[in-house]
């Protein structure tokens, strides 16, 4: 099966609803004049058959033809039939005269004579009441099928010329109008391919090529968003899962390459298992992240019941290190508009960093601002420096809260809490507060 294109489709679905309106145009046209020929003959031998009665004289006889004026001599293919004979007979061939004779003492009535291309109408001559004859007058039908010949030719060659015209005219319409759509396709797939950065930029559409421009620009920069989401998964989960594999493999090599003592071992084993779960921790919220910056559904939660999930997913460390947390429950039951177990991954490494560089307690607290709800992390740590406040958000930096006590930092890192956050529509942002880690998590409200 052949496959045309869209600009062929076009021009032939065109070509073929011009040529229906043209051939329908052509037969309607010549049906109306052969009509108004018919009815132009048929006027014709009637006035010619009311010229030759009005010569007729009545006499006790019969009927008498009188002279014929200089007028009514073309009209001289008439037939004058009284008691049954003719008074007048026209030169005409055999089959023309039989069918006049037919014609006589019958009613008035038309009679064509195909093979003489001739039309006879039949009067009666009725004098005083009384029928005293015939007159059967008679035209060649010749000119008329002549004119309805050059008619129909003509208005097939006018048909065929407009035609080609129309097919003309919309082969160059249609090349020239999809020609832009063809180099924009062309453009946009060379772009998706080697240059995500290029866009038509033709403003805001006002007709059809620029809303096929701005709808390509609005796919090239979501296949741009959608690549660089892949490539910042991909180096966050390099410099993410780099410092626990690293501390699995050196483990796994210190405990292999001599015997040790079974307290030795088991220490070996309780680094590899943290490791592991700091890796497992981390994988969670990198698939998290990708999966909803993707999805768009989101459900719903209690703020006070992840905070205080949050919160007792870091009560080993908070034990280990001697600090009290402090989780202020809200004065009335505050909803999220986020899964609980993201709004959870969200804020567990928050709160993870404030236990580990915090001194002796770490408080949390929530409210609701206007569409979105604020979690408050605040602990009594060393803080950030002030041109630190974003440079801490990005994988790698660790800025003051990474020194000081030499823990290590947290799996799930700043930049996936914050990355997180805002594939939810939310932020992790650090608080003003000046002489003290403290961190805002904004998510929407459910």
């Amino acid at each position: 099966m052949i496959r045309l294109g869209l600009s062929r489709r076009l021009f032939l679905v065109v070509v073929v609803a011009v040529a229906v309106a043209l051939s329908g145009l052509v037969a309607g046209f010549n049906v109306l004049l052969a009509r108004e020929l018919s009815r132009s003959a048929d006027n014709l031998v009637r006035a010619r058959a009311a010229a030759e009665l009005a010569l007729l004289h009545p006499t006790p006889r019969g009927l008498r033809v009188g002279e014929a004026t200089d007028d009514a001599a073309p009209a001289s293919q008439a037939w004058v039939f009284s008691q049954g004979r003719a008074l007048e007979s026209p030169r005409a061939g055999e089959a023309v005269a039989r069918v006049a004779r037919s014609l006589a003492g019958g009613p008035a009535r038309s009679v064509d004579v195909p093979s003489a291309d001739t039309r006879l109408y039949a009067l009666p001559a009725v004098v005083q009441g009384r029928r005293m004859g015939t007159i059967v007058a008679g035209i060649s039908l010749v000119p008329y099928e002549q004119s309805r010949r050059t008619a129909l030719l003509a208005s097939l060659v006018l048909g065929g010329v407009v035609l080609l015209l129309v097919a003309l005219a919309s082969r160059w319409l249609l090349s020239s109008s999809l020609r832009p759509v063809r180099r924009m396709t062309r453009q946009a797939a060379a772009w998706s391919e080697h240059d995500l950065d290029k866009r038509f930029a033709l403003g805001a559409p006002h007709d059809e090529l620029t809303e096929l421009a701005a709808t390509l620009d609005g796919l090239l920069d979501r296949l741009a968003a959608s690549l660089r989401r892949e490539r910042r998964f991909s180096a966050e989960i390099s410099h993410e899962l780099r410092t626990p594999l690293s501390r699995v493999i050196a483990e796994a090599e210190l405990g292999l390459r001599r015997t040790r003592a079974p307290d030795e071992y088991r220490a070996s084993l309780e680094l590899i298992q943290r490791s592991a779960e700091q890796l497992a921790k981390t994988i969670d919220a990198l698939v998290a992240a990708a999966r909803h910056e993707g999805e768009g559904a989101r459900g719903t939660s209690d703020a006070y019941t992840v905070a205080a999930g949050a919160a007792e997913g870091c009560a080993g460390l908070a034990d280990e290190r001697a600090l009290e947390v402090i989780l202020t429950e809200p004065l009335r039951p505050i909803r999220l508009g986020v899964d609980p177990d993201v709004a959870e991954r969200i804020l567990q490494p928050v709160v993870e960093n404030a236990c580990r560089y915090g001194r002796q307690r770490v408080r949390i607290s929530i409210e609701r601002r206007g569409a979105a709800v604020a979690f408050a992390v605040e602990d009594d740590g060393p803080g950030a420096a002030p041109d630190e406040r974003e440079r801490i958000f990005e994988p790698g930096v660790r800025g003051q809260l990474g020194v000081g006590n030499g823990n290590g930092g947290a799996g799930l890192g700043l930049a996936l809490a914050r990355r997180l956050a805002r594939s939810v529509s939310g932020d992790v942002e650090l608080g003003t507060a000046p002489t003290s880690g403290s961190f805002v998590i904004r998510l929407p409200a459910g």
